[in-house]
């Protein structure tokens, strides 16, 4: 098998420790590096379609009644394209997290989610670009540990196989967009809030499509929507 090259487009909610909000979601989006592109231009085929600015940011924030039909198109652009494929990590409940147990901090927590989220998409045979949203001026230091993380974890001492790990502005990046959306749809669908209609429906679709309840891991061997869910508890248990 010839190696391709793979762009996988990282983002986070509610990763921070102490935000008082229970539930961290880690996603990536994985896309070949050939099909880029391809898809970008459908995105903003479908901005157009619903009267949006190709420079319209979309993001899960901003799900709307007035907008629902656009992110729902959106969410149907990801289940439709076979080249795409989307992993999920969350954390149901941070509160439950006992870093001194672990002699680690969050911090180191937040490394070995992340390590968590990509090992299981990285093929020894691709060579992969990793992009993450730019979050605080803590980015780049945040961004060179992981990309080491990486490397070591798969022997990758040449940086051969993970060519790069970089920042980037979600705004300028469709495919970013996307992975903003579908981790967002599983943190509200996590957090259990019922505020808006339009992203009720949208977490419903995303149910449908995927022929997922979103409510516990899938198999690893899933491709298309591969989602894990971390038992703390489980964990706490089992160090007992």
């Amino acid at each position: 098998m010839s190696s391709r090259t793979m762009n996988i487009y990282c983002d986070e909610s509610c990763h921070l420790e102490h935000d008082h909000i229970p539930v961290m979601v880690m996603g990536a989006l994985v896309c070949p590096a050939e099909e880029r592109r391809r898809i970008t231009e459908s995105i903003w085929l479908l901005k157009e379609k619903h009267g949006l600015a190709r420079n319209f940011e979309a993001k899960w924030t901003k799900v709307s009644p007035a907008q629902k039909n656009f992110y729902g198109d959106l969410i149907d652009l990801f289940f439709n394209e076979d080249a795409l494929s989307f992993r999920a990590v969350v954390i149901p409940d941070k509160s439950l997290l006992d870093h001194g147990r672990f002699g680690q901090n969050h911090d180191d927590f937040y490394y070995k989610m992340y390590y968590l989220l990509l090992t299981a998409l990285l093929e020894n045979s691709n060579r992969y670009r990793i992009y993450l949203d730019i979050k605080d001026t803590q980015g780049q230091k945040k961004v060179n540990k992981l990309h080491e993380v990486l490397c070591n974890a798969h022997l990758d001492f040449d940086r051969d196989m993970i060519e790069r790990v970089q920042q980037v502005h979600s705004h300028e990046v469709e495919l970013m967009q996307l992975t903003d959306l579908l981790i967002g749809a599983l943190a509200y669908r996590f957090r259990n809030l019922t505020g808006s209609q339009a992203k009720l429906a949208l977490i419903e679709q995303v149910k449908l499509r995927s022929g997922l309840s979103l409510s516990s891991s899938t198999l690893l061997s899933a491709r298309k929507f591969n989602l894990f869910v971390w038992d703390a508890q489980g964990v706490l248990n089992a160090a007992a």
